[in-house]
């Protein structure tokens, strides 16, 4: 009888492989997306783990802990530099391109490239002067790491915008490769090069070696990507509705900046209380943990267009369907996957060092809250595009200061376990808003699967 189960089971996983690699509709383009996605971020968290290994090796445990808070400060300034603009083209392009507005898809694609490209020079120069301004009162290993995080801010920012270009238009190999694929590798053999050329491996170093990948990245990807959607969308008149786009960028921008400071504010947290060797240690343990978070990445990848799709369609049943599907999605493999990272989470983190092995227990905290999330699929990316942004919004809010307020008062206490369990636990909570306001607004069940009262009318 079990035999039988298990067989039925791998049958209709299968089939469902078949279903999104053979598809013919929007729901197999998507599918494939997010196979396509998923498997570009297998490859990437391979090649991100290793470089990160690499560099920990290089490094050492301290000099490796400063590298990561000036590094992933500065993802989070360049990504909150974006105000939004690469989840409205995902929301805007696809709508654009059923209805056949060029104009307006070609003036959407210019004007967000340079918007984005102008407001994260404006961030840089204004993170440059307030460390000028309080240089002092900032431990004097993490200044020039930090001011030359400032300079790669424009081009983190561009790279993001030209990634939900191409995410817009279902090519996930031109959206996540540069990122996810280019840039980490870049950065390592761009490091590689300066300590055989006779420089001592530091967080300076390497922070030098990350602008420089991140640089060759972006204008690689800002070549090959716009000859492309030249190719499909040639270069006539360009119609610029900014301010219409602005007032649906801004909330996703709050939610999306919440979102962000929420999954990256740990270790930030856990640099301002500790020292760089226990952020080391931390970031090792999440950045593991992460390889989980990849499943939900790639089916919000692929899924997200299709979700704009059936509203703009107002086809509610199947979004309904289709919600249910990207639940499976994500749920299964997510919980496949973590059981087994963490049973050679020792193992791997042994390979950044002896000392990184001390963050294994936190790795099941974490866990905790990356299933809570996987258990109700790409929420956010539904209630963004069926324009429930604001709602989403103050959503991350409160689940961002669910996490600094539990940082503050567990970190001095217990040190980065604390800063795991605030994580987990701001997770959760932002998993159960999530999806008690997709079943008030939609009428959607996230868990049980789809429930449809609503006319379709309704979809907005």
């Amino acid at each position: 009888m079990a035999t039988d189960r298990l067989t039925g089971h791998l049958v209709r996983l299968i089939a469902g492989i078949r279903q999104a690699l053979t598809g013919i509709d929007g729901d197999g383009t998507a599918g494939l997306a997010s196979l396509t996605a998923f498997a570009i971020r297998i490859c990437s968290a391979g090649l991100a783990f290793l470089s990160q290994v690499v560099l920990a090796r290089l490094m050492g445990q301290f000099e490796y802990g400063i590298f990561v808070f000036a590094w992933v400060f500065a993802i989070i300034l360049g990504n909150l530099s974006c105000l939004g603009f690469p989840t409205s083209l995902i929301r805007f392009i696809p709508q654009y391109r059923e209805s056949g507005s060029l104009p307006e898809l070609r003036g959407l694609l210019f004007t967000s490239q340079v918007f984005v490209f102008v407001s994260a020079g404006l961030m840089a120069a204004a993170g440059i002067l307030c460390l000028y301004l309080i240089g002092d009162r900032i431990d004097a290993y993490f200044l020039v790491p930090l001011y030359l995080g400032a300079f790669a801010l424009p081009m983190i920012a561009l790279g993001d915008v030209l990634d939900g270009a191409a995410r817009a238009n279902n090519w996930p190999v031109n959206a996540l490769s540069p990122t996810f694929l280019v840039r980490p590798v870049l950065i390592l053999v761009f490091a590689a090069i300066a300590v055989l050329s006779g420089f001592s491996a530091t967080a300076i170093v390497t922070m030098a070696a990350a602008l420089a990948a991140t640089s060759a990245t972006t204008l690689g990807q800002f070549f090959i990507l716009g000859r492309r959607l030249r190719r499909r969308y040639g270069a006539g008149d360009r119609l610029v509705l900014f301010t219409r786009w602005f007032r649906v960028a801004l909330p996703i921008f709050l939610v999306e900046g919440f979102y962000y400071l929420l999954t990256n504010s740990d270790v930030i947290m856990v640099g301002f209380f500790v020292e760089p060797d226990l952020v080391a240690t931390y970031y090792a343990a999440a950045k593991i943990m992460a390889l989980v978070h990849f499943v939900f990445f790639a089916v919000k990848a692929g899924a997200s267009p299709r979700f704009s799709e059936l509203v703009a369609a107002r086809d509610r049943d199947r979004l309904a369907s289709f919600i249910a599907r990207t639940i499976r999605w994500t749920f299964w493999p997510s919980l496949a996957f973590g059981c087994i990272v963490l049973a050679l989470g020792p193992f791997l983190l042994m390979l950044f060092g002896p000392n990184f092995t001390n963050g294994y227990p936190l790795m099941f905290v974490l866990f905790i809250g990356i299933m809570a999330k996987a258990a109700i699929g790409p929420a956010e990316a539904l209630l963004i595009m069926s324009g429930h942004q604001g709602i989403c919004a103050a959503i991350y809010a409160g689940a961002f200061f669910c996490n600094i307020f539990g940082n503050i008062i567990l970190i001095p206490l217990i040190g980065i376990t604390g800063a795991a369990i605030a994580t987990a636990f701001a997770m959760t909570i932002e998993a159960a808003l999530l999806f008690m306001t997709v079943r008030k607004n939609l009428d959607i069940d996230m868990i049980f699967g789809p429930v449809n009262r609503k006319p379709a009318s309704e979809i907005s």
